[in-house]
């Protein structure tokens, strides 16, 4: 499913966190350990299976806390499974992994707690925005009208020089910048909302 899994961590601190674990937990856990890391915290972008399904492996192994949008966690019911490991985040929220600050950027519209992750320049964007695409809105708790206002206002009032890592490799390249997107993808010069949620909407071939 071209997946990307993220960790984070400041220089200089052993504490790392983990955005979207899924599929192959070993190999995550393993990139922690090579690097002389430990594994301090899980942040969600969403609740689709694709994006959690290694978290139960990782909890197993590791007592730590997963950081959700709290209408996430009152929405899907697979978030809520994870159970006291939950955290509720709220909307620009700032969580502290070791000596870094990560900024919680609700941004609904492919889910209704969908959120982007902030730090230091870098945007983790989940299935909010991908390279020259954004995040489908015809699933359980997709809204297309806020999917339009994430996009333009929430992420629009980021500085142009973001760097962007997807939730999927669905581009021409891994890495963009909120500038090249707000230039290229086609969901940024869709600028009216009518015409947004007309075409996100439209019927998939």
């Amino acid at each position: 499913m071209k997946n990307f899994v993220y960790l984070i961590g400041a220089t200089g601190s052993s504490d790392v966190a983990v955005i979207d674990p899924a599929w192959d937990v070993p190999a995550i856990q393993r990139a922690v350990e090579a690097d002389g890391k430990r594994l301090a915290a899980v942040f969600l972008t969403h609740h689709h299976h694709d994006h959690i399904n290694g978290v139960p492996a990782l909890l197993k192994a590791h007592d730590v806390p997963v950081y959700v949008q709290g209408a996430e966690i009152d929405f899907a019911e697979a978030v809520q499974k994870f159970g006291s490991a939950v955290r509720r985040v709220s909307p620009g929220e700032v969580v502290k992994v070791g000596a870094l600050e990560v900024t919680c950027v609700h941004t609904p519209g492919h889910t209704p707690g969908s959120q982007c992750l902030l730090c230091r320049g870098a945007l983790v964007s989940g299935d909010t925005v991908f390279v020259n695409a954004c995040g489908r809105c015809d699933f359980p708790g997709g809204s297309a009208e806020q999917m339009f206002d994430s996009l333009h206002r929430v992420l629009g009032s980021l500085p142009a020089e973001t760097i962007l890592y997807p939730g999927h490799d669905y581009g021409d390249v891994t890495v963009s910048s909120l500038a090249r997107e707000r230039e290229q993808n086609p969901y940024f010069q869709l600028g009216m909302l009518e015409r947004f949620v007309a075409h996100r909407n439209r019927p998939r071939g």
